[in-house]
C-alpha cells in the first residue's frame, strides 16, 4: 500500500468517526455480554471447584442400609481407581433453641483428609465434647465460641432411641456395639463451613425457594469420644479427579467409571455378606443364650438331683431300702412328703422352663432370616450433595443466558455494520474507481474498510472484555454472594475464551464489510467514476387502495415511496429495531415471570394458609394446639420430609415428600393440574404426582418409573401418574397406601400390598376426628396444612407465634412466602441484559438515522431550495424513521416473547419452573423505550440536517 493510498484512508477513517464509533460501541456491548456472564458463572465455578477439592469432598461415597464396616472398607479399597477411602460415623442428637427442639446431625471430623469443615473462626476440636458448628446455628442460637450446651439422644417425646444419619442402621440389629454415640456435653472452639452446604445463612437463601421444610444443623466433632464399629458412610477419593474440573462431563465420566466397578465386582458380594454377617451374629448370640441357659438349666437339674438324693439318704437311715418302702415312709410322713412334692413341682417347673426355651430358641432361630432384611448399598457422588447441585444447575442456567443473549447482539451487529459499510463504500464509490482505474488492485482498496472495521471491532472488543472480565463478574459475584458461601472467589480471565469472544464479533463483521466492498468493486473502473443511476421507482402496495392512496397528502405519499423504495434500509430498520426490541421484551418478560413468581405459587397453586411440621413425637400436641386455638378452618394431615428422585440416568434432586393421609382433601389444599395439559387430576394408591418445578431439571415425565428415596433414605421405584403444575418448590405427593407400600416393602419390614382404599379412607376420617390418632396405613403422620381465618398480617403473626411452641418443629405461612420471595440473582442478570439491550438499540438507530441522512443529502438540499424550513426538513426526514421503528417494535414485541418462552424452557433450575408472564406494560415499556430512543437519535441528527448546505450539495454529484 503506497503512501498517499495510507494517509487518504487515515483521512477517511477521521471523517467516518461516527461510524467508527459506532460498530465500536456495538461490539463492545456484545463481546461483553458474551465473555461477562460467561466469566462470572467461570469464576464462581472456578472457586467452588478450588474448595472442594481442599477440604476433601468426597468424589463417591457409600451408604447402607445396614451399616458399612471394616470388611467393607477392605473391599472398596482394593477397586481400581479409588486413590483412598475414609470411614465416617454420624449420629443424629437434639438440641433445644429458644425453647424449641431442633433436629442435629453430629458428624465425625475424617481423619484421612476428606469432607473437612473450613475454619471461619476459632480453632478445631481435638478432645472429646469440643465441637465446631456453623454459622447458622450460630445465627439462631445466639451462641458464641466458649459457650457450652447439652444435646440429648432422644427426643422430647421420650424416643430413646439414637437413630443414625442417614438412616445407616437397621431396626432390627439391636447390638448396642455397634451403635454409634457422641458426647452429649459439648463445648463450642469454633465455627466453621460446612462442605455439603454453602448456602448463605445472612443472604436469602434462607428465605427462598430451597429451603427445606425441616431445620437441622451440623456439628462436627473429633474421633474422641466417639464410639460404634458400623460407619454410617464410607468416603473415596478417585484417582485422577482432583486434576478434573468437578463441574465438567470429563470428571462426571471418570467418578462414573469407579462406579461401575463399584457396582459390579463389589456392592452384591458386600450387601450380601453384609446380611450374613448380622445373621451370623444373631445365630450365634442365639447359640450363646442357649448355652447359657443349658448351663443354667444344668446347674437347676444338678440341684434338684442333690436334693432327690439326700431325701433318699434319709429314708435308707430309716430302713427303707426299696422304691415301694420309700413311698409307704414318704406317705406315713407329712414332712417327707412335703419334700418329695416340692422337689418334684421343681422338677416339673424345670422340665417346662426347658422346654418353652426350646421352642422359643427354635423360633429365634427360624425368624433371624426375616427378621433382618436385605441390605442396600446407596452409592452416591458429589451431584447428591444438594448445595453442589444447587450452585451447578443455577450457574450453567444463568450461564445459559449469557450464550443465546449473544446471538442476538451478533446478528444486530453484523446488520448494523452492513448497513454502515455498504453506505459508506457507496460514498466512496467515485474515488474506488479512481484508485482501480490508477491500478490499485481490489485487495488494496478494500483493505481501507477491511481495515476500519478490523479496528473497529479489536478497540470494541477490547473494552468488551474489559467490561466482561471485571465489571459484569464483579456485579453477578456480589449478588451469588447472597445465596452461597465460597471462599477464595476470584475474579479471573480466559484468554481463550476472551480472544474466542473477539474474534466471533471480528469474522461477523469482517464478512459483512468484505461482502459490501466486493458488490461496488466488481464493476468496472469507468462505471464506478460516473454517478449511480437513482433506483428507478415503483408502484407501493398502497397505491392498490385508491380511497386511502388519493386523500393522502403529497410529503406523505413521498415518504411512503421513499420507504419502499430503499428496500435494504427498510429490511435493515425494522430487523434491527425487532431485534433490540426483543431483547427488551425478552428482559422484562423473564422480570415479570420471577416477579409473579411468588404471587402465583402461593395465592394460585398453594390455596392452604399454613403447613406446621411437628417434632418427632408430639404430633398430637400440636395438633390440639391447633384445634385449641380455634383459627383453623380446614386441615389436612400430611407428613412432610426431605427425600430425593433418582432417574434411569443416575441423576438426583432433592425434593419435599408430601404424604397425605386423605387423597380427597388433597385439591382443597393444592391446585392440581396437569402441567401439560391444564386437566384436573387426581392422586391414587398407584403412583405420585410430581410437581413441575420438580421434574423440570431432571427431565422427568409423566408416566415414567423413577426410583425416590424417604428420610431415611429407603428407595423404591414408583411410576410418575402425573405432572403438576408448580412453580416454585420440589413436592412430590403420594398416598400413605402408596407410602407404606413403597419403602416398607423396600426396606423388608413390611408387607408389599397395599391397603384397600376403604381401609385407607377409614383410618384416615378417624385420624381427621381425633388429634391422637397420627398414624395412616402404617405411615405416621407429622404435619398439618390448613386454612387459616383472619386477614394476611394476622395470619403470619399466628404463624410467628406458632413457631416458638416448643412442639413445633417448623410452621409457614404462604401469606409471608407471598411477599417476601424473591430471586435476586435472576432479577439481577435480567437488569444487566435490558440495560445492555437499551444500549444496543440506541446504536442501532443512531446508525440507520446516519446512514439514512447520508444517503439523502441532495434530497434535503432540494427540500431546503424549495423553501423548506427546518422543522419541516426534520418532520420529512424523521417521519420515516419513526414509521419505520413502529414496524420494527411491532415485529419485535411478539418475537420477544418468542424468545423468552425459549430461553425459560432451557433455565432448568431446581425448584424453579419459569411459566412465561408478561404484564402488559412490559410490552408498553418495552415499545416506549425504543421510541424514546428514537426520538432522542432525532434530536442527535436534527443539527446534521440543519448543517446540509443546499448550494453545495447540489453541485456535488453523488
Amino acid at each position: 500500500m503506497s503512501g498517499a493510498l495510507a494517509k487518504d484512508m487515515l483521512r477517511m477513517w477521521v471523517r467516518n468517526w461516527k461510524r467508527f464509533l459506532s460498530i465500536t460501541f456495538i461490539t463492545t456491548l456484545g463481546v461483553a455480554i458474551l465473555v461477562g456472564i460467561h466469566a462470572g458463572c467461570l469464576d464462581m465455578f472456578a472457586a467452588a471447584n478450588r474448595f472442594y477439592n481442599a477440604q476433601g469432598l468426597y468424589d463417591i461415597q457409600t451408604m447402607s442400609t445396614l451399616g458399612m464396616t471394616d470388611d467393607d472398607i477392605s473391599a472398596l479399597k482394593g477397586v481400581q481407581g479409588v486413590e483412598d477411602v475414609q470411614a465416617e460415623r454420624s449420629a443424629t442428637v437434639y438440641a433445644t433453641i429458644d425453647g424449641t427442639q431442633k433436629t442435629v446431625t453430629m458428624s465425625e471430623i475424617g481423619t484421612n483428609g476428606m469432607n473437612q469443615p473450613y475454619l471461619l473462626d476459632g480453632t478445631m476440636p481435638k478432645s472429646s465434647g469440643q465441637i465446631a458448628v456453623t454459622r447458622k446455628f450460630i445465627k439462631d442460637s445466639g451462641l458464641k465460641i466458649g459457650d457450652t450446651l447439652t444435646v440429648s439422644t432422644s427426643s422430647e417425646s421420650g424416643d430413646d432411641s439414637s437413630t443414625q444419619s442417614n438412616g445407616d442402621s437397621s431396626a432390627e440389629d439391636s447390638s448396642t456395639e455397634d451403635e454409634i454415640t457422641f458426647p452429649t456435653s459439648l463445648t463450642i472452639t469454633a465455627v466453621v463451613l460446612d462442605p455439603e452446604d454453602l448456602s448463605n445463612p445472612d443472604g436469602y437463601e434462607s428465605a427462598e425457594f430451597r429451603s427445606t421444610s425441616t431445620v437441622d444443623y451440623t456439628f462436627f466433632a473429633p474421633s474422641d469420644g466417639v464410639s460404634g464399629d458400623v460407619y454410617s458412610a464410607i468416603s473415596m477419593r478417585v484417582s485422577g479427579a482432583a486434576d478434573l474440573d468437578t463441574f465438567t462431563s470429563s470428571y462426571d465420566q471418570a467418578v462414573s467409571t469407579v462406579i461401575d466397578r463399584i457396582e459390579e465386582s463389589v456392592q452384591t458380594k458386600r450387601q450380601d455378606a453384609r446380611r450374613q454377617q448380622l445373621i451370623d451374629e444373631a445365630n450365634q448370640k442365639i447359640a450363646d443364650a442357649r448355652a447359657e441357659a443349658d448351663d443354667q438349666f444344668a446347674q437347676a437339674q444338678a440341684q434338684i438331683d442333690e436334693n432327690q438324693a439326700s431325701l433318699n439318704q434319709q429314708l435308707a437311715a430309716m430302713g427303707a431300702a426299696t422304691e415301694q418302702m420309700q413311698q409307704a415312709v414318704i406317705a406315713s410322713n407329712a414332712q417327707l412328703q412335703q419334700a418329695q412334692a416340692q422337689i418334684d413341682s421343681a422338677q416339673q417347673e424345670l422340665n417346662q422352663r426347658k422346654a418353652d426355651a426350646d421352642a422359643e430358641f427354635e423360633k429365634q432361630s427360624g425368624e433371624v432370616e426375616s427378621n433382618i432384611p436385605k441390605s442396600q448399598w446407596y452409592v452416591n457422588t458429589r451431584t447428591s450433595v444438594g448445595s453442589f447441585s444447587n450452585i451447578k444447575s443455577d450457574i450453567s442456567s444463568i450461564d445459559s443466558l449469557g450464550v443465546a443473549f449473544p446471538v442476538v447482539f451478533l446478528l444486530v451487529a453484523v446488520l448494523m455494520t452492513l448497513t454502515a459499510m455498504t453506505r459508506m463504500v457507496e460514498e466512496d464509490r467515485g474515488l474506488i474507481g479512481t484508485y482501480m482505474g490508477l491500478g490499485y488492485g481490489h485487495v488494496s482498496v478494500s483493505m481501507r474498510y477491511v481495515l476500519f472495521a478490523l479496528l473497529a471491532c479489536l478497540v470494541g472488543g477490547g473494552l468488551g472484555d474489559l467490561v466482561g472480565f471485571l465489571g459484569i463478574p464483579a456485579f453477578l459475584l456480589k449478588i451469588l454472594e447472597g445465596l452461597y458461601v465460597v471462599p477464595g472467589v476470584s475474579l479471573e480471565y480466559d484468554w481463550l475464551y476472551g480472544i474466542a469472544g473477539i474474534l466471533l464479533f471480528v469474522v461477523g463483521v469482517l464478512i459483512v464489510t468484505i461482502i459490501a466492498s466486493r458488490s461496488e468493486m466488481r464493476h468496472m473502473p469507468a462505471v464506478l467514476m460516473r454517478p449511480k443511476a437513482p433506483r428507478a421507482g415503483a408502484r407501493v402496495p398502497l397505491e392498490l387502495i385508491p380511497a386511502l392512496w388519493r386523500r393522502m397528502k403529497f410529503l406523505n405519499k413521498v415518504m411512503v415511496r421513499n420507504i419502499f423504495r430503499f428496500k435494504g434500509r427498510l429490511i435493515m430498520t425494522i430487523g434491527g429495531v425487532a431485534g433490540c426490541t426483543a431483547l427488551i421484551v425478552c428482559g422484562l418478560a423473564l422480570n415479570d415471570t420471577v416477579a409473579t413468581l411468588g404471587s402465583r405459587q402461593y395465592g394460585g397453586v398453594y390455596q392452604y394458609d399454613m403447613m406446621s411440621i411437628a417434632a418427632d413425637g408430639d404430633m398430637s400436641s400440636m395438633r390440639q394446639r391447633l384445634k385449641d386455638d380455634g383459627r383453623t378452618t380446614e386441615t389436612m394431615l400430611a407428613r412432610v420430609e426431605n427425600g430425593e428422585l433418582v432417574t434411569a440416568d443416575d441423576e438426583s434432586e432433592k425434593v419435599q415428600l408430601v404424604t397425605v393421609a386423605d387423597a380427597s382433601q388433597l385439591p382443597e389444599m393444592v391446585t392440581l393440574s396437569n402441567a401439560d395439559g391444564g386437566d384436573s387430576m387426581a392422586l391414587n394408591d398407584d403412583g405420585i404426582i410430581v410437581s413441575k418445578s420438580a421434574a423440570a431439571s431432571l427431565g422427568v415425565k409423566s408416566g415414567e418409573t423413577i426410583t425416590i428415596a424417604n428420610g431415611e433414605r429407603t428407595r423404591g421405584e414408583v411410576t410418575v401418574t402425573a405432572l403438576n403444575r408448580n412453580l416454585i418448590g420440589t413436592d412430590v405427593y403420594m398416598t400413605a397406601a402408596c407410602y407404606d407400600k413403597l419403602f416398607d416393602s423396600a426396606n423388608g419390614t413390611g408387607s408389599a400390598d397395599s391397603a384397600d382404599s376403604s381401609d385407607s379412607t377409614d383410618s384416615a376420617s378417624e385420624a381427621a376426628k381425633d388429634v391422637n390418632v397420627n398414624t395412616v396405613d402404617g405411615v405416621e403422620m407429622n404435619a398439618v396444612y390448613a386454612k387459616l381465618s383472619g386477614s394476611d398480617d394476622s395470619q403470619i403473626e399466628y404463624v410467628d407465634q406458632l413457631k416458638d411452641y416448643t412442639k413445633v418443629l417448623t410452621a409457614m405461612s404462604t401469606k409471608e412466602m407471598r411477599q417476601t420471595f424473591k430471586f435476586d440473582l435472576m432479577i439481577a442478570v435480567v437488569a444487566l441484559i435490558v440495560a445492555f439491550a437499551g444500549g444496543l438499540a440506541l446504536v442501532v438507530l443512531f446508525v440507520l438515522a446516519n446512514t439514512n441522512v447520508s444517503e439523502r443529502v441532495r434530497e434535503i438540499a432540494t427540500l431546503k431550495v424549495l423553501g423548506f424550513y427546518d422543522r419541516e426538513v426534520h418532520a420529512y426526514v424523521n417521519k420515516e424513521t419513526i414509521i419505520l421503528t413502529i414496524a420494527g417494535v411491532v415485529v419485535g414485541l411478539p418475537l420477544g416473547r418468542l424468545v423468552a418462552s425459549l430461553l425459560t424452557n432451557a433455565l432448568n433450575l431446581p425448584g424453579l419452573y419459569f411459566e412465561i408472564e408478561i404484564q402488559p406494560w412490559s410490552y408498553a415499556i418495552a415499545a416506549a423505550v425504543t421510541l424514546a430512543f428514537a426520538l432522542l437519535v432525532q434530536l442527535m441528527t436534527n443539527p446534521v440536517l440543519d448543517r446540509v448546505d443546499p448550494v453545495s450539495s447540489l453541485k456535488s454529484v453523488e
